[in-house]
Parts: structure tokens; C-alpha cells; sequence
């Protein structure tokens, strides 16, 4: 086996950080899933969510750009949008757009507030930003029951299900990718299924299959993919159907604009021009 130089790092240099997704194994599965017609429901719920969220908004886009790694579903959606793949660096023009959607894939980036930055860049002056992507209780009943299985069988764990971020740390990077009025939600989801196998022949239908970096990459033991499924019928049970397994999916939401002079700031601090204490006097009258 050949070894090759390590990159010399200047003083104070940070080392580069290891990459959590294998872009060519992600590709892959999205591009089985596409081939197979496999129509998601997540991906209809999600665009439906967001939608809502723009009719609330009143105005009318008229330069939109959709980033996701499933084009047919959104641009069948947003038929007047931009569609550009989530790649490392977007294929987004700076300024070009009023409305930018980043659809369901932004949990797959190893730089998600970089993804949001472009997606800043490419707003107009109090252009809109929206993305959705799945949160951190999504697939947690499953990631125990593998996580209990294999320390059980093997004393050791592998990575399984790529580990997604708490709606307090997404919302966190509207403001650090410089987004204004930044908010955040969550849809939390439950889906019934046979057992394990039967969710894991789905994730792969989704496009949604273990492709992080780290993975292993020879099969899994017969024995702890059973154990794990026992575990996860005992621990997560339907509760309109026992004989199936409830497993959890949450959709966060987050939502900013590109910064204008026209919208709300808030007030400097000791600038109100009456004290709590005469509002809650007023409120007694």
C-alpha cells in the first residue's frame, strides 16, 4: 500500500475536517431512487408546508431559485424556478433572486451554513430564504435499537443514520449565514412500518440510505439487524397496530430575509419612551 505526503499546514492553520458525506454514494442512491419513480411522501409534505408559508407572505416571486438533490418532485411544485443541484458550491448567480427554496437536503451537507450563505448571496435586496430539512429525532427509535444491538453483539457501534441538527442550532445559522428576521419551526411526522427491514427498504427507495463517510463498508451481521429489530418492535410499537413499529420524522422549517432598510429593526436599548412599570400601572386601570 502506497502512502502520500501529508499536506504541511501553515502555523495556526486549521486541518481540514473529515467529510460526514460520500457525495458519489449520496448520488447513487438519489439517482436509484429517481430511476425507480419512487414519489416520497416527505418531499409532498414538505412542499405542501412550504407553500403555505409563501401564501402566507403575500407577494409574488418572480425570480425563485429551488436547490435540491430531487428536482421532479419541487420543480413540479415551483414550476417557475431556477432548480440547481446542492452541490458544495451552488450554481447560484449573486443577487439574481428574489426566493430561494433549499429543499430537503440540506441535512446532507458537511457545510450547511456555507449552503445558506450562497443561498444569502444569491438573494435580492429583502429576498426570501426558505429551506426544510430533516431534524434530530428523526430516525431516533431506529438509531437506538442499532446503536443497543450492536454494542450487545459486536461491543462496538458503527455509523448507521447520519446525525441531523436540533431546530435551535438550524435556526442558529439563519443569523450567523446573515439572514434577517430569522425563524425557525418543526412538523414532527410518525410512520408505521412492518419492522427495521421494511423502513430500511423505504430510506433506500427515499434516496435516503447510509451514505456518510465514515460508514462500514461490508455487509452488517445477520444477528444484529434481528436483534435490532426486536428491540425496535419492543421499544417503539404502533399504537393503532402493536404489530408494527412507529418510528419518528421531524421536518424543521427555517426561514430569513436578505437584509433591507425596509424592514422592522428593533428598538436601542434605552430608547422606550415608557417604563414597564407605567405599562403594567396602565394595564390595572
Amino acid at each position: 500500500m502506497s502512502h502520500s505526503t501529508p499536506p504541511i499546514l501553515s502555523p495556526g492553520a486549521p486541518a481540514a475536517r473529515p467529510a460526514l458525506t460520500d457525495r458519489p454514494a449520496l448520488d447513487r442512491q438519489r439517482a436509484r431512487a429517481i430511476r425507480q419513480g419512487h414519489v416520497d411522501l416527505f418531499h409532498q409534505i414538505a412542499a405542501d408546508e412550504i407553500q403555505d408559508r409563501l401564501a402566507e407572505v403575500k407577494r409574488t416571486f418572480t425570480a425563485p431559485a429551488l436547490v435540491t438533490g430531487f428536482p421532479g418532485p419541487w420543480a413540479a411544485r415551483f414550476p417557475d424556478a431556477r432548480v440547481v443541484a446542492d452541490d458544495a458550491v451552488l450554481d447560484l448567480t449573486p443577487g439574481a433572486h428574489d426566493l430561494v427554496i433549499h429543499a430537503l437536503s440540506l441535512h446532507w451537507a458537511d457545510d450547511p451554513v456555507g449552503q445558506i450563505v450562497q443561498c444569502r448571496r444569491a438573494l435580492r435586496e429583502d429576498g426570501l430564504f426558505v429551506a426544510v430539512c430533516f431534524g434530530n429525532q428523526t430516525l431516533s427509535e431506529p438509531r437506538a435499537a442499532l446503536a443497543q444491538a450492536e454494542a450487545e453483539i459486536t461491543g462496538g457501534l458503527s455509523p448507521r443514520i447520519l446525525p441531523m441538527g436540533e431546530i435551535r442550532d438550524l435556526g442558529g445559522l439563519l443569523s450567523r449565514a446573515g439572514l434577517a428576521l430569522p425563524v425557525a419551526d418543526l412538523l414532527h411526522q410518525r410512520a408505521s412500518y412492518r419492522d427495521l427491514f421494511h423502513l430500511a427498504r423505504d430510506l433506500r427507495a427515499m434516496g435516503e440510505g447510509n451514505a456518510m463517510a465514515a460508514r462500514l463498508r461490508h455487509p452488517t451481521r445477520r444477528a444484529v439487524l434481528d436483534r435490532a429489530s426486536a428491540l425496535l418492535a419492543h421499544q417503539s410499537p404502533d399504537r393503532d397496530d402493536p404489530s408494527r413499529v412507529a418510528v419518528s420524522f421531524d421536518l424543521v422549517f427555517l426561514t430569513g430575509w436578505a437584509p433591507s432598510d425596509s424592514q422592522p429593526k428593533p428598538l436601542r436599548p434605552g430608547s422606550a419612551q415608557t417604563s414597564l412599570a407605567d405599562a403594567l400601572a396602565n394595564l390595572r386601570k
